[in-house]
């Protein structure tokens, strides 16, 4: 059987999957009822206080559509409520009882995620955290779409030569 090559979607995939999954067990251990992905706003929040969803997202650097989508579960699991803003279409997310007693245990969690991550590092060639940033960095200058479209432009042209 040949080397199996796994494209880059999928690799991202199983490494999020390996990161978060390990994230995960350890809130389980510590009895929390809290997934990964939550954390973010919830650091926001501790760090803002009570915001819109637009405030979260920007201060978090994560996208609208993906703290909304967060809040509507973490809705659900009882760790935020919705205020009224000045505006009445405005909701301000707020953290509920339930979620500020997590904050503790959580803080705890959060150290030990990061120590491992400094440990994960020095097993690396470079730190990943760093290379994230510098391939964040690199596609904000020029996004994937764009370099699809280059790369369709000189396959184009490779498969026009052979004509």
């Amino acid at each position: 059987m040949g080397i199996r090559r796994f494209t880059l979607g999928t690799v991202l995939r199983h490494l999020i999957a390996l990161l978060d999954g390990g994230v995960e067990q350890g809130y389980i251990r510590s009895g929390l009822d809290y997934h990964p992905r939550y954390t973010s706003t919830v650091q926001t929040l501790l760090a803002i206080g009570p915001s819109s969803i637009r405030t979260i997202s920007r201060h978090s650097g994560l996208t609208h559509s993906a703290i909304s989508q967060t809040v509507a579960q973490m809705e659900k699991d009882g760790l935020i409520t919705f205020l009224s803003g000045d505006d009445a279409r405005e909701r301000i997310v707020s953290l509920t009882p339930k979620a500020e007693a997590m904050v503790p245990v959580l803080k705890e969690r959060w150290a030990a995620t990061n120590l491992a991550a400094q440990e994960l590092d020095k097993e690396l060639s470079m730190p990943l955290l760093d290379l994230l940033h510098e391939v964040i960095a690199v596609l904000e200058s020029r996004s994937f779409a764009e370099r699809i479209e280059q790369a369709e432009e000189k396959l184009k042209e490779v498969s026009d030569d052979i004509e």
